[in-house]
C-alpha cells in the first residue's frame, strides 16, 4: 500500500495545484479525493508492482505544469544543488573538477579552500574517497558530489596519484563552507572601460559588485559595461540590490502583483557606487528574469544603454515552498512589470512553443537581422525620462541591436564544442606539461601577451579528438574558417585550468562581438547621442 506520508505529501501537492486553478471549494476538495482516491486504486489493483516514490512525483510534477513552464518541482535530494547558486555556497572540499576517461582528476583547488590547505594540487588524480576506488568505475559528476559533499566540519579520507608519481598518497580533508561566485569576472577591458560579467543573482551577488565596482573605480574607471548575457536571474531581491548600485534614491526598480499577492513596489534606496557614470548592459536571449528587471529598470529610467539582442522574456515571480519531506516546490505567485509598466514575460498557452521559444526565433532570423524581428505598436511603451520607445511582451528590446556571428561557427568547431574537447584536450595536455607552463608563464599577464596555439599544438589538438572520435574528420576549409575562434578557445581553457575563470573571460572576451561593440560605442563616443535615439 502507498504509505501515508506519501499521500500527506501527494495530497499537500494536489491541494496547492487546485486552489490555483479552481474557483470552486467543493470541487477543489473533491477533486483532491478523487486522485487520492485513484492512486489508492492503482496500487491494490494495478497488474504490475509501481515505484510509489516515483509515481507521486511524477503526478506532483504535472500537476505543476498544468499552471506555468515555471512553476517546478524539486525532489529533496536536489534542493541542496538547486540552492547552492541561490545562496553563494556549499559545504564541500573545494575542488573544481572534470572526469577524464573515468578518472577524477584536480582542475583547480578554490584558493583557501579545505583541499588547498591540505596540499591537494592542481592535476591529482583522486582515485579512493573513503576506502573505495572510484578509479575506472565509470563515475558520474553526481556521485562525486555525493562522495564529497557533506555536513561542515566532518572528514572524508582521499587517495590521490599525483603526476610524476605511482604511489598513492593519502589526504584527509575537513569539509568546509565554499563560496559559489556570481561575479565570473571584474577587470578593465580599456584604460577607461571597467568589465563586470555577473552569472546570477543570489545572497552574495550584492557584495560582490560592490567589490567590483570598487576595485574598477580605482583603476580609473569612467565607462562601465555590465555583462548579464547568458544570465538567468535568481533572487528578486538581489536584483532590486543591483539595480540599486546604479539608480538614484527613490527610483521604482520593479513592481510585482498575483491573485494572492497585492502590488508590491520595489524601490532604490541607499546612493550606489555608480549612479552617475555611463554604463552599458549587454544581453541575449538567454538573459532572463533578475536580468531583465535589472535591464529594464536602467532602460525605463534612462540610465545606460541596453546592447545585444532580445532577451529571454520571463516575467513571472517564484516562491520556493518546502514541503515536509525536504522536497520543494517552486510556485509562480505574481507577474513583475518594469518601472513604465512592462510585462515582459512571453506567451506560454503552448508549453511545447514555449520551450521552442529560442529555436524558432533564430530559425525566423531574429538572432542575425533586427528586422525580423516584429512586435506590434500594442507593446509600445515609452521610457520615463526622455520618452524613447521601449516595447513588452517577450523580453527586453536592446537599444542598439548586435546580430549573432556566425560566420566562424561551422560544423567542424560545432562538433569540437559540444564534445567537450576543447576542456578534455586542455586538462590532458596539463597533466604531462602543467609544471613546465607553469615555469614558462609565472603570471597571467605574461601568458595573455605571449602564449599562442602554435602548428604544433593545433595539430596534437586535431589528433586527440581524432583519437577520442573515430568519426571525426578534419574538414580543411571549415578548419580555416573557424580557426580565430578555435584558437582563442583553446587559450582560454588554458587560462582557466592555470588560473581560473576570471582569466578565460579575459581572453575569450576578444571575441564576444557584444562586448566589442559596446567598448565601440563608448570609444567613440557615440554614447550620448544613442542614448537619446531609437532603436537601431
Amino acid at each position: 500500500m502507498i504509505n501515508s506520508f506519501l499521500k500527506i505529501h501527494f495530497a499537500v501537492a494536489t491541494v496547492l495545484f487546485i486552489s490555483f486553478v479552481s474557483n470552486a471549494q467543493k470541487s477543489e476538495v473533491n477533486s483532491g479525493y478523487k486522485i487520492g482516491e485513484i492512486i489508492d486504486q492503482i496500487n491494490r489493483f494495478y497488474v504490475d508492482e509501481v515505484n510509489e516514490k516515483e509515481l507521486t512525483e511524477k503526478a506532483i510534477v504535472a500537476l505543476l505544469e498544468q499552471l506555468d513552464p515555471h512553476s517546478s518541482y524539486i525532489p529533496k535530494e536536489e534542493v541542496e544543488d538547486a540552492n547552492e547558486k541561490i545562496n553563494g555556497s556549499f559545504v564541500g572540499i573545494g575542488i573544481r573538477f572534470q572526469i577524464l576517461k573515468d578518472t577524477l582528476v584536480v582542475v583547480q583547488t578554490i584558493p583557501g579552500g579545505p583541499s588547498e590547505k591540505v596540499g591537494i594540487l592542481a592535476g591529482d588524480k583522486i582515485v579512493i574517497i573513503e576506502s573505495e576506488n572510484i578509479a575506472g568505475v565509470g563515475l558520474k559528476n553526481s556521485q562525486v558530489r555525493e562522495k564529497l559533499l557533506g555536513e561542515k566540519g566532518t572528514k572524508v579520507k582521499i587517495e590521490i596519484v599525483r603526476s610524476g608519481t605511482k604511489k598513492t598518497q593519502t589526504f584527509t580533508i575537513t569539509r568546509d563552507k565554499i563560496p559559489v561566485f556570481s561575479v565570473d569576472t571584474y577587470y578593465m577591458v580599456t584604460p577607461e572601460i571597467g568589465y563586470i560579467k555577473l552569472n546570477s543573482f543570489s545572497r552574495t551577488t550584492l557584495e560582490e559588485l560592490e567589490t567590483g565596482l570598487a576595485s574598477l573605480k580605482a583603476q580609473g574607471m569612467q565607462n562601465l559595461v555590465f555583462d548579464l548575457q547568458g544570465n538567468g536571474g535568481g533572487l528578486l531581491y538581489a536584483a532590486q540590490k543591483v539595480a540599486d548600485l546604479f539608480l538614484t534614491d527613490d527610483k521604482l526598480v520593479v513592481y510585482s502583483e498575483g491573485k494572492s499577492q497585492p502590488r508590491s513596489d520595489l524601490k532604490s534606496g541607499e546612493i550606489g557606487p555608480w549612479e552617475k557614470g555611463k554604463m552599458i548592459i549587454l544581453t541575449d536571449e538567454y538573459t532572463a528574469s533578475a536580468s531583465e528587471i535589472v535591464s529594464g529598470a536602467i532602460q525605463d529610467w534612462d540610465r545606460g544603454l541596453i546592447v545585444g539582442r532580445r532577451t529571454f522574456g520571463k516575467g513571472l515571480v517564484q516562491r520556493p515552498i518546502n514541503l515536509s519531506d525536504g522536497s520543494q516546490i517552486r510556485l509562480t505567485i505574481a507577474r513583475y512589470y518594469t518601472p513604465s509598466g512592462r510585462f515582459i514575460q512571453k506567451p506560454y498557452d503552448d508549453v511545447n512553443e514555449y520551450r521552442k521559444d529560442l529555436t524558432q526565433r533564430y530559425l525566423n532570423g531574429e538572432f542575425t537581422n533586427l528586422d525580423s524581428i516584429k512586435l506590434p505598436d500594442s507593446l509600445k511603451h515609452n521610457t520615463l525620462i526622455t520618452k524613447r520607445t521601449v516595447y513588452s511582451g517577450g523580453g527586453i528590446m536592446p537599444d542598439i541591436f548586435v546580430p549573432l556571428d556566425t560566420t566562424q561557427i561551422t560544423d567542424l568547431y560545432r562538433v569540437m564544442a559540444r564534445g567537450g574537447y576543447f576542456n578534455s584536450f586542455v586538462l590532458t595536455y596539463l597533466q604531462q606539461n602543467r609544471r613546465k607552463l607553469e615555469k614558462e608563464y609565472p603570471n597571467f599577464e605574461k601568458f595573455k601577451s605571449t602564449f599562442q596555439i602554435t602548428e604544433n599544438l593545433e595539430k596534437e589538438f586535431l589528433n586527440y579528438i581524432a583519437k577520442e572520435n573515430k568519426e571525426f574528420k578534419v574538414n580543411t576549409e571549415e578548419l580555416a574558417q573557424s580557426k580565430q575562434l578555435i584558437d582563442s578557445r583553446l587559450k582560454a581553457t588554458f587560462a582557466q585550468d592555470l588560473w581560473g575563470t576570471s582569466e578565460f573571460y579575459q581572453i575569450y572576451n576578444d571575441n564576444n562581438e557584444i562586448l566589442q561593440k559596446a567598448i565601440k560605442i563608448l570609444n567613440e563616443k557615440e554614447y550620448d547621442q544613442m542614448k537619446l535615439a531609437e532603436l537601431k
